[in-house]
């Protein structure tokens, strides 16, 4: 049930921002939405008044444990994945190139290890090591610097999506922000004489 009350919270929130213009053309949507907030508390009070009232006496330590349990494991998960949806719709590229980073992490790390890996890292993990470790993170800076450069070529990832109300779909065009524009920076004065650059 709290799962039910939390996801209709947070992803109301998400179907206001992005749907404003679709929603306040449907009457029976327009009360979930101005009222959508004072629902979701009404549901979360619904829910901790069942929660009151099945208390059983001998077991209030346990009902307690399991009540809060509940609400730690709705705050890790539905939480981080409301965070996921909504980075998607802020350009994929905060989507994409996290994860891929640590993808590349993990096989470069494996691949140097395996291949030049003689000091072992850590007890835990006897197989670990520090080339492996020292490899995976140089690599890992190399590829993000490569990926991100290539999906900030493209609109689609960098882009915010928005609801288009005539077409009626999701767009992605935009003019880059600063952030995904190629800029020029010069070496410092003492780094160019060292460089010669």
């Amino acid at each position: 049930y709290f799962l039910l009350c939390v996801n209709y919270f947070f992803y109301g929130e998400t179907v206001a921002d992005y749907f404003a213009t679709f929603v306040q053309r449907r009457e029976q949507l327009q009360f979930l939405i101005r009222y959508h907030r004072f629902i979701s508390f009404a549901l979360y009070l619904t829910g901790f008044c069942m929660f009151v009232l099945s208390l059983v006496k001998k077991h209030y330590r346990l009902q307690f444990y399991m009540f809060a349990w509940t609400h730690v494991t709705l705050l890790i998960t539905v939480t981080q994945s409301h965070l996921v949806i909504q980075n998607l719709f802020e350009g994929m590229i905060w989507f994409l190139v996290p994860i891929s980073s640590v993808i590349c992490n993990d096989i470069t790390a494996y691949i140097f290890g395996f291949f030049f890996g003689r000091t072992p890292l850590i007890k835990l993990s006897p197989k670990k090591t520090w080339e492996g470790f020292i490899g995976g993170f140089f690599s890992t800076v190399v590829f993000g610097f490569i990926f991100s450069y290539f999906l900030a070529q493209h609109q689609y990832f960098v882009c915010p999506v928005e609801y288009n109300s005539e077409t009626n779909r999701f767009v992605t065009e935009c003019e880059p922000s600063e952030l995904f524009q190629m800029k020029k920076y010069s070496v410092p004065p003492l780094l160019q004489a060292v460089l010669g650059w």
